[in-house]
């Protein structure tokens, strides 16, 4: 399957449209030219997540945390080495609670570490909780639409 999908940049914020053959193949960004997906999660804000959110034409993984919460911490380097291992299947961002109330009451969010699944702009699974990066990259796999 070649047909391009849209890739927006981790770091320019840019919509690429990059050819589902080529994803694994370290693309990179036509405005900025950085990687299109360096195997870290993206810190999000509330404007880049809804972007991504509209835009990205692969499933986004979003862990949802805030910096007081202890297991949110513990989990911070299982969700680093499940990027990865998921990327450029999934991205993987990150967004902070504290920075981004209006996206965390806006989808419900009343306990954290939560990972959020979302694709073609809905929310397809959550998951509440500390999880290893095994478990991440599992659960991933298993809720992401193909």
């Amino acid at each position: 399957m070649t047909d391009p999908v849209q890739i927006v940049c981790p770091q320019c914020d840019a919509i690429n449209r990059v050819p589902t053959a080529r994803l694994a193949q370290s693309p990179r960004c036509g405005a900025c030219h950085q990687a299109l997906f360096d195997g870290h999660p993206a810190a999000l804000s509330e404007a880049q997540f809804r972007r991504h959110l509209q835009h990205d034409g692969i499933p986004l993984l979003v862990d949802f945390w805030a910096s007081w919460c202890g297991p949110c911490r513990m989990m911070a380097p299982q969700f680093e080495a499940a990027a990865a291992q998921l990327e450029p299947r999934v991205r993987l961002a990150k967004v902070s609670t504290e920075e981004a109330p209006a996206v965390a009451q806006q989808l419900g969010i009343t306990g954290i570490p939560l990972l959020g699944l979302f694709a073609n702009g809905r929310e397809v699974a959550r998951q509440a909780g500390a999880m290893t990066a095994r478990q991440i990259v599992a659960w991933a796999e298993a809720h992401a639409p193909r």
